[in-house]
């Protein structure tokens, strides 16, 4: 199957207008056969939105995830994106994963980055659902989830053949790492597709690193955005990869020397 994935810059706190712009994109991700569309974390409002997060924030019934849901059932192409999760006084860092069919789940950032994101967000602690598209188990996590191996082979040990994953990297050196290196590196380790939608430009006085990336289960770049907009399009096709002598890590895993992890280091 094709796979996509949209670096954009997102208009901020327009929610009409962003859910026009990934519309736009699946159209076009769409008539070149693609399966999915994956949009950057927080996509739909936009991540920097300040004191306004609160107002922005919706449940899952809301018009963000019907607007999403639209697209999908319109477009005939599974759409995820990123947006604040309302859920009585607690807000969410979420992913939506709307399907052609009406279907929809739901996944909520568990690990946060830094103190302002902490304090924007309630800390979930709940595995993504697993969903099959094209015939692929998939399962989301939401930017930094990626940088954890631990929590990327928990999605894989439960099944997990594509992880999708929505993400809003502030611009840095390091973080231009964490696109060239980190998501090969987990892609490598657990023989998973990566398709890695990251934000661009800026947003007042927050500057995104773009590192769109869709990876194979080698590691190998299938398609990479540079810093501007882009719409990524790249085959992901699990055949190519049989008796191709990857390491066979998982069955080579020796969970009972492993008890460590478990430790906390609070």
């Amino acid at each position: 199957m094709l796979a996509a994935t949209l670096q954009m810059q997102p208009a901020l706190g327009d929610i009409t207008r962003n859910l026009q712009r990934i519309e736009a994109a699946a159209a076009a991700a769409a008539a070149m056969g693609a399966t999915f569309l994956v949009a950057p974390e927080m996509a739909v409002t936009g991540y920097n939105i300040g004191q306004d997060l609160r107002s922005l924030a919706q449940p899952r019934e809301g018009t963000i995830a019907d607007g999403l849901a639209a697209i999908a059932h319109k477009q005939g192409i599974a759409v995820i994106a990123g947006f604040p999760e309302r859920e009585g006084n607690a807000i969410y860092n979420a992913a939506a994963l709307a399907l052609p069919d009406g279907n929809r789940v739901f996944y909520r950032k568990c690990h946060l980055f830094g103190a302002a994101e902490t304090a924007a967000f309630t800390r979930a602690a709940d595995v993504s659902p697993l969903v099959t598209i094209g015939g692929l188990s998939c399962g989301m996590l939401i930017c930094y989830d990626i940088e954890f191996p631990e929590w990327v082979r928990t999605l894989v040990l439960r099944g997990a053949e594509l992880i999708i994953t929505p993400s809003a990297l502030p611009r840095s050196a390091f973080n231009n790492r964490v696109s060239k290196s980190v998501v090969p590196a987990r892609a490598l380790e657990n023989h998973v597709f990566i398709a890695y939608a990251g934000l661009c430009g800026r947003e007042g006085d927050a500057e995104y690193q773009g590192g769109s990336v869709i990876t194979g289960p080698d590691g190998e770049t299938l398609a990479r955005a540079g810093d501007g907009e882009a719409l990524l399009i790249a085959e992901i096709d699990p055949a190519r990869y049989l008796g191709s002598g990857l390491d066979p890590y998982l069955a080579d895993r020796r969970p009972d020397l492993y008890g460590a992890l478990s430790i906390s280091t609070a």
